[in-house]
This record gives structure tokens, C-alpha cells and sequence, in this order.
């Protein structure tokens, strides 16, 4: 009494899931996560790079954000162009693009080179991201798309709880073979992403119609699934070029996420120098070990809170709730002057932004499809980052040039979030 009756059509749900899932997100964190060392790996270098060529706090800021410029003007082509010639071809492309132009930051000489490799590097990372959400979408039902993305972008979280420590660790390498800390730094976490850029070009699939490691029977169950989702948000009009760029949806979804990107940013970019600052830690490594401590946080929330998002069928609020945590743990942060509080409220911050992330991403594909989600998604992706991710840093560097402090910079992140958690809900779920 009281057992669950599974259907037909569940059981076979359940078993295509269970052997998709294993197979693509381990590959696409690994690769996401040598994305964003390749990205933030400059919030470590920066520690050796300012005393180098004498950069201030508004210059760091300014070369963080504009590779979301580049990011910015190419997002939308770039997986325009995924979605005609295929994952496998264009990520190959992207990767190995960009692991040439991180490698290359090796050459900065001052703050124009500096800026120049960034803008170059956000260019040829441009669509990677929102390609691979697309691509989620081409292997599983809507459904279950929340924990997928949950998973895939706890690499962001492991990027840094991976690459805090191993920054600590190059940068000890400070003289050897006359190359700078920093430059080892940019050398070394570079060539991977070549690489794996080669790897993925032989290794991915495409299509499910084309994966020979699924039965002939769950290759059709789910080409047949997915058609029928496709069908249906169709039938609603939302699958057109038109219906991607202009969506009202999906332009408050732009605004959202540009509040969330404040917060996320604010994090990646300046939680090292922030750490250094409130614990007085002279030793880059120590300052990475601790850089650490919040990722492993993110890490665990984004996964529960995406298992339970999909589990409800609930999105939105399960991004207003955590959108409002990462706030007070911001608030908490820039509010003290004991090293273990501003670590503690680090913590909670990033695992409340983190969270989001999941059930965020699971809102476009529920109205969109074809074309329109291809658009849409790197729409949102592309302007919430450069909302966020240009504005969010350069404004925390010249308050802080300003202030000597991060505290201001930090509670106009968290208003950002807070203003995020409360836009989220005006978000009308359109079908069940």
C-alpha cells in the first residue's frame, strides 16, 4: 500500500535520463570548468599583475569587465551559428580560440595589451555558455532541464574551488624559467582548453538520433519526446528568430539577470582581493585555500536546490528565495570587520546566487524553442553579463579606489540581488 504506480512512459523517461545524464554533464563541467578558469583566473593574477605595471582597483575592474563587451557582440551569432552547424564543430571552435588568447595574456606589457586580450578573450568565449544550455535542450525533456543546468553550472562553483587553491599554487612560481607568477598563471590553465577543444571535436554527438551509446528504442522514445515539446511551444509561437530578440519575457529575464550578474561578478572578481584585505593574509596561497571555502558552498546548493526545483516544477520562487539570501550574505560581509563573519557571509552569498542559477535557466526553454531559444537564451546571457558583469566589477573597483573599502561596493550588489528577487516574480509561468 502507498507504492508509487509507474507508467509506461516513466519507466522509459527514467531509464533514458539515467543514461544521458551521466554521459553528457561530466563532459560539459569539465569543460565549463577550464571556461571559467580561463575567465576569472585574472582575480588571482591581479594580486602579482597590480604591483607589476601599477594598475589601481578602477584599472583591474575595467579589463574584468570588458571582456563582456567582446562577450556581449558576439553571443547571439555565436549560437546562431551553433544552432546550424552543430555543437561538436562550433564548441571545438570556441574552446580552442579561446585557450590560444588566455595562454596569450602571458605577453600583457600594461593596461591597453591588458584590456585588448580580455576583450579578445570574451569574443571568442561568446556562446559557449548559452550553447550548451541549447544544447541541454536538444537531449532532455523540459522537465528535467533544472537539475541538468544545476549540475553543468556547479562548474562555475568547482572552477573556483579548483582553480582558488591551484592560483595559489602558480603564482609560487614567481621567477621560474624568468616568466612572472601570473604569466605561469595564464600559460598553464590556457593550453588545456586547446587541448579539450580537439578532444570534444571527435567525442561529442550532436543529436540523440545520432548516439550510438543509446538503444534504437531510447534514441527514438526521446527524438519523438522532444519533437513533441517542440510541437507545443509551436503551437504558442515562440519558436521564430522574432520571438527570441523580442519576447517581453524574455527582456525581463534580461533585466533579471543582469541583477543576478551583479552579485555573481562581484564574487568572482573581487572575492580574492576582498579575502586578502579582511584577513591581512600576505601569502597567496593561504588567500586561495580560504577563496575556496564559498565555492564548496555554492557547489552543494546549486545542486540541491536544482533537484528540488525540478522536483516541485517550481522556478520561480526558488530564484527569489535564494536571490534574497546571496543579498544578506553580501549585507553581512560588507557590514564587518571580522574575517571569519566576511567569510561566513561569503559563503551564504554564493550559494544563494549560485542557486539561482538552475531554476533560472529552466524559465526560457518553457516558452521557447528552435531558433527562438537559441536566440533568446544567448540574448539573456549576453546582456545580463554585460550588465552585470562589465558594470558590476569596474564600479567596485572605483568605489574602491574611492573608499579604501570594498563595503560599497558590496551593497550595491546586494541591492542588485535584492531588486532581482523581487522582478523574478513578476515572471508568468505560461503553460504547466
Amino acid at each position: 500500500m502507498g507504492e508509487k504506480v509507474v507508467s509506461y512512459a516513466e519507466a522509459i523517461e527514467a531509464r533514458v535520463v539515467t543514461r544521458v545524464m551521466p554521459r553528457l554533464i561530466p563532459l560539459l563541467v569539465g569543460l565549463y570548468i577550464l571556461n571559467y578558469l580561463d575567465r576569472v583566473n585574472v582575480a588571482f593574477a591581479e594580486l602579482q599583475m597590480s604591483q607589476r605595471f601599477g594598475f589601481t582597483r578602477a584599472d583591474y575592474g575595467l579589463a574584468a569587465g570588458i571582456f563582456f563587451v567582446g562577450y556581449f557582440i558576439f553571443e547571439v551569432p555565436s549560437n546562431l551559428i551553433m544552432q546550424r552547424v552543430g555543437a561538436r564543430l562550433w564548441m571545438a571552435r570556441i574552446m580552442i580560440s579561446w585557450g590560444v588568447i588566455s595562454a596569450s595574456m602571458l605577453f600583457v606589457t600594461g593596461l591597453w595589451s591588458f584590456c585588448g586580450l580580455r576583450f579578445l578573450l570574451g569574443l571568442a568565449e561568446a556562446g559557449f555558455a548559452p550553447g550548451v544550455l541549447l544544447y541541454l535542450t536538444h537531449w532532455l525533456p523540459a522537465k528535467e532541464q533544472a537539475k541538468a543546468v544545476a549540475w553543468f553550472l556547479t562548474s562555475t562553483a568547482l572552477s573556483g574551488l579548483i582553480g582558488a587553491p591551484l592560483a595559489g599554487v602558480l603564482l609560487k612560481m614567481d621567477g621560474a624559467m624568468g616568466l612572472g607568477g601570473w604569466q605561469w598563471l595564464f600559460l598553464l590553465e590556457g593550453l588545456p582548453s586547446v587541448i579539450m577543444g580537439v578532444v570534444i571535436f571527435f567525442a561529442l554527438v550532436d543529436r540523440p538520433q545520432n548516439a550510438r551509446w543509446l538503444e534504437k528504442a531510447d534514441r527514438e522514445w526521446l527524438t519523438q519526446r522532444l519533437a513533441q515539446e517542440q510541437r507545443e511551444r509551436h503551437s504558442g509561437g515562440h519558436t521564430g528568430l522574432l520571438a527570441g530578440l523580442f519576447s517581453g519575457k524574455i527582456w525581463l529575464l534580461n533585466v533579471i539577470y543582469c541583477m543576478l550578474m551583479f552579485g555573481f561578478q562581484g564574487i568572482n572578481y573581487w572575492m580574492p582581493k576582498i579575502i586578502k584585505q579582511v584577513t591581512h593574509a600576505q601569502d597567496n596561497l593561504i588567500v586561495g585555500l580560504l577563496t575556496a571555502i564559498p565555492y564548496a558552498a555554492a557547489m552543494i546548493a546549486m545542486v540541491i536546490v536544482g533537484a528540488h526545483s525540478d522536483r516541485t516544477r517550481e522556478r520561480r520562487w526558488h530564484v527569489t528565495v535564494c536571490s534574497a539570501i546571496g543579498a544578506i550574505g553580501l549585507l553581512a560581509c560588507a557590514w564587518t570587520e571580522s574575517p571569519l563573519v566576511a567569510i561566513a557571509g561569503l559563503s551564504i552569498a554564493a550559494a544563494g546566487i549560485w542557486a539561482t542559477l538552475g531554476p533560472f535557466w529552466a524559465l526560457p526553454p518553457e516558452f521557447l524553442g528552435g531558433t527562438a531559444a537559441a536566440a533568446g537564451i544567448a540574448l539573456v546571457n549576453s546582456i545580463g553579463n554585460l550588465g552585470g558583469g562589465f558594470l558590476g566589477p569596474y564600479v567596485m573597483g572605483k568605489l574602491w579606489d574611492r573608499t579604501q573599502s570594498y563595503t560599497a561596493g558590496l551593497l550595491i550588489d546586494a541591492g542588485a540581488l535584492a531588486l532581482g528577487a523581487g522582478l523574478i516574480l513578476l515572471v508568468r509561468r505560461i503553460r504547466r
